[in-house]
C-alpha cells in the first residue's frame, strides 16, 4: 500500500509541475512583453509580481518533493561545482520566493560589488572564507541548492533584521552556517521542526509558517548526501542552523 501510494504521490507531482510551469511563464510574457500585450498600472505589475513570486514558489516545492523521493531511493547526479558560486544562486532564488522587495531592487544592481553591498544594507549578509571560497566538491548541486536554499528561505521568513550565511572548511567537510535573528526555538522543540508536516507554535513568538516540509527535507536530503544540520537556539535569542556536507560524496558512499 505503501509502495503504491509513494507512487501515486510521484506521478502527482510530475503531472502539476507542467501547468505551473505555464503559468509561470504566461506570468512572465505579461510581465516582461508589454509592448506586445499591452501596458500594465504599477497596480497590476506589482499583483503579478506577487502572482509570480507564489507559482514559482509552488513549484519548487514539488521540485523539492521529489528530490526527497529520489534521494530516500538511493538517485544521485554529482558533478564538481563550487558550493560558494551555488549557495550564493541558491541564495537569489530564496530572495525573489520570500523577500520580493529586496529582490527587485538587488536584481537592478549594475555589479557583482554592488549587489553584495545592497544585501548586506538589506540584512543579508554571505560570509565564505577564502579557503572555502575557492574549494569544489563533488556532490549532488541540486540538492546542495536545495538545502540551503530551505534554510535561507526559514532564515528570511522568522528574521527581524538580518540574516547571516557562513561557509567555511573543517577537514574533508564544508560546513555552511545560516543565521537569523528572530524568534528562536526553544531546544526541547528542536527535534520536532525536522519532523513532516510539524510546525512549532508555543515555542516561537510569532506562529511558524509553512507546512513543516522544508527543514525536514533538508534535513532528510543532508543525510542522504552523508552530511547533517544542526539548530542551535534558544528562544528569544535567533537561531543558527549548521550544514555539514562531505565535498566528496563518492568516499562517504564507498
Amino acid at each position: 500500500d505503501n509502495f503504491f501510494r509513494d507512487v501515486e504521490i510521484e506521478f502527482l507531482i510530475h503531472e502539476l509541475k507542467d501547468p505551473m510551469s505555464i503559468i509561470e511563464t504566461g506570468l512572465r510574457t505579461l510581465l516582461e512583453r508589454q509592448d506586445k500585450y499591452g501596458s500594465l498600472s504599477p497596480r497590476q505589475q506589482k499583483t503579478l509580481k506577487r502572482t509570480l513570486r507564489n507559482s514559482k514558489k509552488a513549484r519548487q516545492m514539488l521540485n523539492n518533493l521529489l528530490e526527497i523521493g529520489r534521494s530516500e531511493a538511493g538517485c544521485f547526479i554529482c558533478c564538481r561545482f563550487q558550493p560558494a558560486e551555488s549557495a550564493y544562486e541558491a541564495l537569489k532564488d530564496s530572495l525573489e520566493t520570500v523577500a520580493g522587495s529586496i529582490y527587485e531592487e538587488f536584481r537592478n544592481c549594475a555589479s557583482e560589488g554592488e549587489a553584495r553591498e545592497f544585501l548586506s544594507k538589506s540584512g543579508v549578509v554571505m560570509d565564505v572564507e577564502p579557503q572555502a571560497a575557492k574549494t569544489e566538491m563533488f556532490q549532488d548541486e541540486v540538492k546542495f541548492r536545495q538545502i540551503v536554499g530551505n534554510l535561507i528561505k526559514n532564515a528570511l521568513y522568522h528574521r527581524q533584521r538580518r540574516i547571516e550565511i557562513k561557509m567555511a572548511l573543517a577537514n574533508d567537510q564544508l560546513v555552511t552556517e545560516v543565521i537569523d535573528d528572530g524568534p528562536g526555538i526553544d531546544p526541547e522543540h528542536h527535534e520536532l521542526i525536522f519532523k513532516r508536516y510539524a510546525q512549532v507554535q508555543k515555542c516561537s513568538i510569532v506562529p511558524r509558517k509553512g507546512h513543516g516540509l522544508g527543514l525536514a527535507g533538508a534535513l532528510i536530503l543532508a543525510r542522504c548526501l552523508g552530511g547533517d544540520i544542526q539548530i542551535n537556539s534558544e528562544k528569544g535569542k535567533g537561531a543558527t542552523f549548521r550544514l555539514t556536507l562531505p565535498l566528496n560524496l563518492e568516499s562517504v558512499q564507498q
